[in-house]
């Protein structure tokens, strides 16, 4: 018998009545704002001041911006929120929705306010199952309709405790809570799956930049160095901005300095080429690659340079080089930072020979597919086994809702 075919047999017949979060939780809180209370950031702060970006993949994780606290202001914030080993941390503004389940009583760490603390009743509910529940489906779409504000939104704590949330079997806490453990159970398998792959891929992406950093490393006299401009053809001259209220819709990719903006009816490129951002924050950022190559029908505005190449080796060499380097001594401006044609041109590659780039290339494309590919390798795992959790875990949450039973 299947685990969900268990859990099907375990359910059938069972009691399930709807309750306000608020009858299944001890409280609900939030942590301090530091505007009075305490300063970010001072020469002995040495706790963390956790915010929605710490909230990450059902944990809590600290970055290297992540604000500090001292022991004062950790006291003070603990005084309020009071965390504790089993409570849930809810967003509640900005990016509402993301959630954590503490594993351990926090020692250095403390929240932001706007960073919600919900202590379940682990009698009546327990913290992951809460946890899941909360990131189904059906019950976002509910919490989803009392989020308020602009620009920031919220979703106010007072609505948060009216919404209402399946308990199975809720006249035998032993076995709503056997129930409640094994949808459990089975979600923590699709997850622990996905948390697999996804250190896999970090890690995967750690050797891929390793590797091309050896094999596009190169010793003094080892290869002659080219300009840029000595090695592609530069098309600058044909591309043609077009206002977002004069596109005519289609199916040709239209493409700016990071990308593919919008699509429309008609081309002006036909081929393969390699795009490279002109102007905008990304050049120093490199959040996403500045170099990229295209093929087929496209349109380019003016805000990505346009080079064309010989050969695929020589277009692809070029965009794994670009994207490992630092670019910063070729980009001026610092509000709006621009890699203008001149000083494009004038960056120094290394030139070996078309064999040995046709090696790199190979090489670094298999890396390329495996780390970064859609369509294939691990991201498309990762993508595929986080549908199957999110199938599953709605199917798990399907209890039937009375027509009374509305948010």
């Amino acid at each position: 018998m299947s685990e969900l075919s268990y859990l099907g047999k375990l359910l059938d017949g069972v009691e399930v009545e709807w309750k306000m979060l608020g009858e299944v939780i001890h409280s609900l809180k939030t942590g301090l704002n530091p505007r009075q209370n305490f300063s970010l950031n001072t020469l002995d702060a040495q706790g963390y001041y956790v915010t929605v970006r710490e909230i990450q993949n059902g944990k809590v994780v600290f970055l290297d911006k992540t604000d500090r606290v001292n022991d004062r202001a950790l006291k003070i914030i603990n005084g309020r929120s009071n965390l504790e080993a089993g409570d849930i941390l809810f967003s509640g503004t900005g990016t509402v929705g993301r959630i954590a389940v503490i594993e351990e009583n926090p020692i250095n760490w403390n929240i932001k306010e706007g960073v919600y603390t919900i202590k379940p009743i682990k009698e009546k509910i327990a913290p992951r199952f809460l946890s899941y529940l909360l990131q189904s489906s059906k019950i976002v779409k509910d919490y989803s309709k009392k989020i308020v504000g602009n620009p920031v939104i919220s979703l106010p704590m007072g609505d948060l405790k009216k919404l209402l949330i399946p308990i199975p079997c809720p006249g035998n806490p032993e076995k709503s809570l056997a129930i409640q453990a094994e949808i459990v159970r089975i979600l923590d398998k699709f997850t622990a799956l996905t948390a697999e792959l996804t250190a896999e891929l970090s890690m995967r992406k750690k050797q891929y930049n390793y590797y091309r950093d050896q094999l596009l490393s190169f010793d003094e006299g080892e290869v002659e160095w080219k300009m840029l401009g000595d090695l592609g053809e530069n098309l600058d001259s044909k591309r043609k901005p077009i206002t977002s209220g004069l596109r005519e819709a289609g199916s040709i990719p239209y493409y700016g300095a990071s990308g593919i903006v919008d699509y429309v009816k008609d081309y002006i490129f036909d081929g393969d080429f390699l795009l490279i951002s002109e102007d905008g924050a990304n050049l120093l950022a490199r959040n996403t690659p500045i170099a990229f190559s295209i093929s087929g029908k496209s349109w380019v505005n003016n805000h990505a340079h346009v080079i064309k190449f010989d050969s695929y080796a020589e277009r692809r060499y070029v965009e794994y080089y670009l994207n490992s380097i630092d670019l910063a001594p070729y980009i001026s401006g610092a509000a709006q930072p621009k890699l203008n044609k001149k000083n494009l041109e004038s960056i120094r590659i290394p030139n070996p020979s078309p064999e040995d780039k046709e090696r790199i290339v190979s090489i670094l494309d298999k890396f390329d597919a495996l780390t970064n590919s859609i369509n294939e390798g691990l991201p498309r795992e990762i993508e595929l086994r986080q549908k199957q959790y999110e199938y599953y875990r709605d199917l798990l949450f399907s209890f039937p809702r009375p027509e009374t039973a509305s948010n």
